[in-house]
């Protein structure tokens, strides 16, 4: 992000700094490379919102972490960038599950849908994805005294 100096040049805002400051996204709660894309499209839940989808994957990390596609049947670049905005601040706001990566691909409705409509679809959206997928713990599995375990071949 860039903000404007007094002098009128301008200077380039850290990332991570906005992220220490409670705004913005550390780089390690996002989804860049291609691989990481494509893996939550193919091994990822699908899940359908009103104003967008999530593809949802488990990462194996503590913190989840989210990608925007937002492609240009969305729009101009100034209107892909607002969805990627919002569909940001959103999981900003609301981090529900952790230890997921969290795609989210935009419909045009989510340009015009008021904020507070578009986290209400994002919350009910994730939990559709918790409903058909339960996280349960597994319990650790009981151990007979000195017995070594066996290897399956």
């Amino acid at each position: 992000e860039r903000r404007d100096t007094p002098e009128g040049c301008r200077r380039r805002v850290d990332a991570s700094a906005m992220a220490a400051a409670g705004q913005g996204l550390a780089p390690a709660e996002r989804v860049r490379r291609r691989p990481e894309f494509e893996r939550a499209y193919s091994a990822g839940a699908k899940i359908h919102g009103r104003l967008m989808t999530l593809f949802v994957v488990p990462n194996g990390l503590a913190t989840s972490r989210l990608g925007v596609a937002a492609t240009r049947k969305l729009g101009p670049a100034t209107l892909r960038n607002r969805a990627k905005r919002l569909a940001r601040e959103v999981f900003r706001r609301h981090k529900l599950i952790t230890g997921f990566d969290i795609v989210v691909v935009p419909r045009r409705e989510m340009l015009d849908a008021p904020f507070s409509s578009l986290e209400a679809d994002y919350v009910s959206t994730l939990r559709q994805h918790d409903r058909k997928h339960p996280v349960r713990p597994r319990p650790p599995r009981a151990r007979r005294s000195g017995a070594r375990p066996h290897s399956r071949v």
